[in-house]
């Protein structure tokens, strides 16, 4: 099977398997663990961030984060089709009892200062108001697109203005960073807190990281333990991520077997994938999404429906040019 559902299933290589074995370990609910420790700080420096709090997931990253930054009841402002409002299981309102306010970006899942000022409301005798911004770099839903600084920049400075923290759904940041050829640090500069996911193109096996100021990754460490959160001898798991952070500078490579990929697939008679800013390509097919990859997987290439006529593909670490060229094969023999 070439396995390109999604840069989630990527497999932690022989480095990150050692490293696992020969970790230093505490208990890191009493912060004793040295491993765990030294992955925080190592995240915090590359983000330019004052602190970093390990959790297990991104999405619990986001709803941590949301839960630290709103009091209950408040709304959140947040783009259509983003992760947090679209695939965190209404984690806003389960978690946190928020409403969420989604905005439609264009279609690269932009938003515009005007829309932030527009969707704020007013805290009065009748309405809890807005406690939140998040914005999502890159975006999933559309395809992994970059959102420059400038758009981040923009939109954050509207919120603030508005006295409105902001929360950036970063889980492949790092994609975005190389895609704009702009460090990592450059893309949240203006936002209050950033989510990292180490576990998708950068390889490591679980986890993700919460960035921001101290005294919020504080408030937030108590909320990741709310949620269950709290990992013991946690340095099994964040040792494969301080490798994961090195990993960062390589993610140019899957961009350019994503365009490969999706030059290939545009060939294809009943596909049309636009070329890709990153590691995500999404494919439109005149038959149904779901025959779509039951075709290909009979042929052992995994995708996923990403609308009823909607596929998507994501290239990773595991899936080199040459797996590309094979998954290429099979896609046009399946659908033949």
């Amino acid at each position: 099977m070439i396995d390109l559902r999604s840069d989630t299933v990527t497999r932690p290589d022989a480095a990150m398997r050692e490293a696992a074995r020969d970790a230093e370990v505490g208990d890191d609910v009493y912060r004793e663990d040295p491993t765990v420790n030294e992955l925080e700080a190592r995240a915090a420096d590359v983000l330019d961030m004052e602190a970093a709090l390990f959790v297990p997931s991104g999405t619990m990253g986001n709803q941590v984060a949301a839960r630290t930054h709103t009091e209950r009841g408040q709304e959140v402002v947040c783009e259509r089709d983003s992760h947090v409002y679209k695939w965190e299981l209404g984690g806003l309102a389960q978690h946190s009892q928020l409403q969420a306010r989604p905005i439609e970006g264009d279609e690269r899942g932009v938003v515009t200062p005007e829309q932030v000022r527009e969707a704020r409301v007013e805290a009065d005798g009748h309405r809890a108001g807005t406690g939140l911004l998040t914005l999502e770099n890159t975006h999933n839903s559309k395809g992994g697109t970059a959102m420059a600084p400038e758009h981040i920049d923009a939109a954050a400075e509207a919120a603030h203005d508005l006295g409105v923290p902001v929360h950036l759904d970063g889980a492949r940041l790092f994609n975005a960073a190389t895609a704009l050829d702009v460090p990592a640090s450059r893309l949240v500069d203006e936002v209050d807190t950033v989510m990292t996911c180490l576990s998708k193109g950068l390889g490591a096996p679980v986890g993700s990281m919460l960035a921001g100021p101290d005294e919020f990754i504080e408030r937030a460490r108590r909320v990741r333990k709310l949620m269950g959160g709290g990992m013991r001898q946690a340095g099994i798991v964040a040792a494969p991520g301080l490798h994961a952070l090195e990993n960062r500078h390589r993610l140019a490579e899957d961009h350019d077997n994503a365009a490969r990929l999706a030059a290939g697939l545009d060939a294809v008679p009943g596909l049309a994938a636009p070329t890709p800013e990153t590691n995500i390509v999404v494919v439109e097919t005149d038959d149904p999404a779901d025959d779509v990859v039951d075709a290909c997987e009979s042929e052992g290439v995994g995708c996923v429906a990403f609308g009823e006529y909607r596929v998507r593909f994501c290239t990773h670490w595991d899936a080199d040019a040459d797996d590309v060229d094979e998954a290429l094969d099979r896609v046009e023999r399946a659908l033949s």
